[in-house]
């Protein structure tokens, strides 16, 4: 039976991933695409709904983006928001102005609770605006079903032809009830039975791999992060030993991280599939000797992995498929599924080894969002601690390390984090902060140990809230637990006689520590 889905048209909002999570979340699967994708395209998908995202632009300016009439003469129910829903009003005869002022954050809105869409919602709503524009006319056959204090035209709808247009944004958390909202769309509106889920996905994901891969042979890079450990627990259930994994370990990784993976996925762990360790760590460290400059940094650990990847490669011979743990956002932000093309230069969507002799490639959760790939993990049995990990960067602790990366220092973050890690566990504090770890500056200053002076290093600790990781608040540690760290990485760990907490938000900081 083919898949039934609800398809996102992007035009440039900064919440299009976070539309197409929420459809997803109502057990509906859900694509995305940018404007620019011909209605023929769209006709061929035939999908059950179509939800225009948000975007910069004014709808009625000659180069902004746009789509064509017949998108809302399909049939299929269509959902605006935002810059999607003056959009709609603007190609189907409505009027859209730039009013003296915009409207923005939290907003009290009145709703029509007769709408399809707003069905079972309280009539007044807390809802999140981020327009300058507004609707001043609907087009005709519409009717008005929300408003604001000052957006008369909050939402508009006609239901006859199923199409809806919101102003405010249901997809965010600020918006009390935006879920159900878009529930009320996917499942009610456009008839979605609801079936996405988790185990039915693992499932087919392994029928599908085992007719692809046929006999054939895998090798997949696993560096011991979420996506490439769910990516090789799905292969080696499709296809065993056709897998070969090549773990590097750049000595970088946290505090017995490089024994975790091996645990699981080695000689003597829970998986069917050939498991190669590289224990580069000496060799990483040499390349990195003298360098300081964050950027150099990750760029001399990005391409060593690449050349040992290559070089075990080369002993394992010709493989027909190189499988990497590509995921939804990495194909978005690479601008092949969406219009907010954000490029990041370490993603695997095309970032390939040069001399890998392979076939093809295969990206087993190449549709899935992070929670996703988390959900599946689990299917997988793959061990919670794994799964949950804490979001690592790929060059590791090489960007934790403020100045050069040496072996001890090395050493003094693994074992700060360590400690950090463990007594955020002890107060239960784990899910609380979405990401948080300790970092290595490069200031040393005096301190007194007993009777005697010190001159030795300073670690920072980081802990921080955030919805997407493109903004993010630090987050409030009890300080008792904040006290017992400090007391634990002084005295146990050699060559530390300060400890800092880092208060910064991102903007204007970095998630990250370098």
């Amino acid at each position: 039976m083919e898949q039934e889905k609800v398809i996102v048209i992007d035009f440039g909002g900064q919440y299009n991933q976070l539309v197409a999570r929420r459809v997803r979340e109502c057990n509906v699967y859900c694509e995305i695409y940018s404007y620019r994708t011909e209605l023929e395209q769209i006709k061929k998908m035939k999908p059950k709904g179509i939800i225009l995202t948000g975007g910069p632009n004014s709808c009625y300016g000659a180069d902004s983006p746009t789509y064509s009439r017949e998108l809302f003469e399909l049939g299929i129910p269509v959902l605006g928001l935002c810059y999607g829903a003056q959009l709609m009003m603007h190609v189907l005869g409505g009027k859209v102005i730039t009013p003296e002022v915009g409207e923005y954050g939290k907003t009290e809105v009145v709703l029509d609770t007769d709408s399809a869409v707003f069905a079972g919602i309280p009539e007044k709503e807390i809802c999140w605006m981020s327009h300058f524009d507004r609707i001043a006319e609907t087009a005709p056959g519409f009717r008005v079903t929300a408003h604001t204090a000052d957006c008369p035209i909050a939402a508009a709808e006609d239901a006859g032809r199923n199409l809806y247009a919101i102003q405010f944004h249901p997809e965010v958390l600020h918006t009390e009830h935006g879920k159900e909202m878009l529930y009320n769309f996917v499942r009610n509106v456009c008839g979605c039975a609801g079936t996405w889920r988790m185990d039915s996905f693992v499932e087919e994901s392994i029928q599908a791999i085992r007719e692809k891969v046929g006999d054939g042979k895998v090798l997949l890079a696993l560096s011991g992060g979420v996506d490439s450990s769910v990516a090789a627990g799905l292969l080696s259930r499709a296809i065993g030993k056709q897998l070969t994994c090549v773990f590097v370990d750049h000595g970088l990784l946290r505090k017995d991280e490089g024994d975790e993976v091996e645990s699981v996925f080695g000689p003597n762990g829970q998986f069917d599939l050939n498991f190669i360790r590289v224990n580069a760590q000496e060799r990483y460290y040499a390349k990195l000797a003298g360098v300081t400059e964050p950027e150099q940094k990750r760029k001399i650990i990005g391409e060593e992995f690449i050349r040992v990847f290559e070089e075990e490669a080369k002993k394992i011979g010709a493989v027909d498929f190189l499988a990497q743990g590509t995921i939804y956002p990495d194909v978005v932000e690479s601008g092949l599924g969406g219009e907010s093309a954000v490029i990041k230069s370490h993603h695997n969507v095309g970032g390939l080894p040069d001399y890998v002799d392979f076939k093809e490639i295969i990206e087993p959760l190449r549709n899935l969002f992070k929670d996703e790939v988390r959900k599946a993990g689990l299917e997988l049995g793959i061990p919670e601690k794994l799964v949950f990990r804490q979001p690592f960067p790929g060059p590791g602790l090489g960007i934790r390390i403020i100045g050069e990366v040496t072996a001890e220092k090395v050493r003094i973050v693994q074992e700060a984090d360590a400690i950090y890690r463990e007594e955020i566990a002890n107060a239960g504090l784990e899910k609380i902060p979405d990401q948080y770890f300790a970092a290595l500056t490069n200031m040393r200053s005096v301190g007194v140990m007993g009777d005697e002076r010190t001159y030795d290093y300073a670690v920072a600790l980081r802990a921080v809230n955030t919805v997407d990781f493109m903004t993010a608040e630090s987050a409030e540690i009890p300080f008792e637990v904040l006290q017992t760290v400090m007391n634990r990485i002084i005295n146990e760990v050699k060559g530390v006689n300060r400890v800092f907490y880092d208060l910064t938000s991102k903007p204007p900081g970095t998630i990250e520590f370098e």
